[in-house]
Order: structure tokens, then sequence, then C-alpha cells
């Protein structure tokens, strides 16, 4: 009785994480997962692949752009898979990136209803919250609720 196989080809990496086989290609070409090529120049992931596919999927799922997720995943020692302190340190890399959005839909949530700042001056209380349009000197958009 053998054990599992030690590499993955993209189909199977795909079958397994639930990630289709374009997005493991993105994933690759952006540096996040890497494969080894047979003489036939099909790719072979290594196992652990399967627990970063997870990293980057639980992350990305929370909000935190690729690039942030390939910044946290260069502190991980190549052909390592994600641990439990290595979760634990890529949470606190970022969180007071979430922290932020969360102060951000907040605000969104609580302002929402009112003149958001945006100098469209459609709502009868724009001429009350935004007088003489001052928010547009911010620029365009929602100054109120993009603080950036």
């Amino acid at each position: 009785m053998s054990g599992p196989p030690a590499e993955l080809t993209i189909g199977e990496l795909s079958r397994r994480s639930g990630v289709a086989t374009s997005a493991l290609r993105f994933y690759e070409r952006q540096g996040l997962i890497s494969s080894r090529r047979t003489s036939g120049n099909q790719r072979r992931y290594p196992r652990a692949t399967l627990r970063l596919v997870a990293f980057i999927r639980a992350s990305h799922h929370l909000g935190i752009p690729l690039e942030v997720i390939g910044g946290v995943l260069d502190l991980l020692p190549e052909g390592a898979a994600p641990d439990h302190e290595f979760w634990r340190r890529a949470s606190a890399c970022w969180s007071a990136e979430l922290n932020k959005r969360i102060a951000q839909l907040e605000c969104m949530r609580d302002r929402f209803t009112e003149c958001i700042g945006c100098g469209c001056l459609s709502f009868e209380q724009c001429a009350l919250v935004n007088p003489g349009d001052f928010l547009a000197a911010k620029g365009p958009g929602p100054a109120r609720l993009i603080t950036d």
C-alpha cells in the first residue's frame, strides 16, 4: 500500500482545491505557487501546494489583494506548506488593513443614506452638509466614504 503521490497534476490540484486550472496558472504567473515541468512540459505541483492554494483562497475571500498575499507568502520557506504559526504571522501582517476596511464599511453603513460628499448636490440636504460643494476640492467620488 503506497501513500499519496508526492506531486499533483494541474487537474488533480484543481479538483482537490476547487480552483479552476486557469486560476492556478494565473497564481503561478503571479508567483504565488510554483511547479516543475516534466519532459513533456506538464506541470507538477508539490502536495504542499494544496495548503498554499487553500491559504490564497481563504485570504482572497477576506478581500486581501493577491499582491499582499504574495508578500506574506514570501515569508514562507521554499517548498513549505502554511502551518498554524504561519497563519498567525500572516494574520498579524494584514490585521491593520482588515481593520481599516471594517472601519470603511461601518462608515459606509452609517452614512450611506446621507450625503456622501460626491458633489452631485442631488439630495435636498447636500446644501446643508456640503455647502457650496466644498468637498469637490477633495476630488471626484464619495469623499466622505473613501478616506485614502
